[in-house]
Parts: C-alpha cells; structure tokens; sequence
C-alpha cells in the first residue's frame, strides 16, 4: 500500500511530516485536500480508520469554526462532517494513511509510527531535533 497523506503544503507541521515520508525512502501519495476535498465516504472512513470523532479532526485556528458556532456540543457528527465538507480548511492536517494505519500527525513526528522505515531523527522547518524513542543519542 502507497502511504497517502491528506497535506496542505502551507502548514509546517504538514511540510514536516511530508518530509519525514520522503526521507524515509517513500514516494507518497499527496492529497492537497483543499484543491481535492474528500467525498464524505471517504471522510468518514479516514476517521473512521484514525478512531477518533469528527470533533477531534476539526481545526479551529484560521478556520469558519467560531463563525459556524461548531463549539456547540449539541451538533451531531453529521453536522459537523457537513461543516468540514462545506469548509475543508476546517479538517485539521496532516492525516496519514500507510500499511501499519491512520493518525492525524500532529505533532508530524507521529508519522514516524506509520512509515515501514523510519527515520532514527529528523530536523523539523523550525531547527527541532525530533528523535525517536529507543535512538542512539
């Protein structure tokens, strides 16, 4: 399985775990999700696949969110899937999808769990030294 990842190529956390992909040796599919927005199907399948509820999958910060009034606890999962639908910027990023599973990556290094090779370190946009657990310091 190709390992897809739902990417919005101005977010750092998303460039950062683009890159973790790649320097792992993969050669990713990448779903710009604000040009391509998921089908519901898909939406619901991905979070399916992470285990999580809509609620957690939904991004505040430069979002419709407050606007839309989503804090709402009263709103079900199909409105806010219809939300995310209608306002992809309001799908948090990046989601990951590889052969060992699904996770939303943030913080990216939680990508290293998904990839068949990881990397033993990483140096993130911002200059921070991600190691993974168990790696030779």
């Amino acid at each position: 399985m190709r390992i897809t990842i739902y990417h919005n190529p101005e977010c750092g956390t998303s460039r950062n775990a683009l890159a973790m992909i790649r320097q792992s040796g993969e050669d990713p599919l990448v779903v710009e999700y604000l040009k391509t927005p998921p089908s519901r199907e898909t939406l619901q399948g991905l979070i399916a696949a992470m285990g999580i509820a809509p609620r957690e999958l939904l991004r505040e910060k430069g979002t419709p969110y407050a606007e839309l009034g989503l804090s709402d606890p009263a709103l079900g999962d199909e409105a806010l899937l219809d939300a995310m639908l209608a306002h992809p910027i309001l799908i948090n990023r990046p989601i990951v999808v590889s052969d060992k599973g699904a996770a939303l990556c943030r913080p990216s290094e939680k990508v290293l769990a998904l990839l068949a090779h990881p990397l033993t370190s990483f140096v993130k946009e911002d200059g921070e030294v991600v190691k993974l657990p168990g790696a030779s310091a």
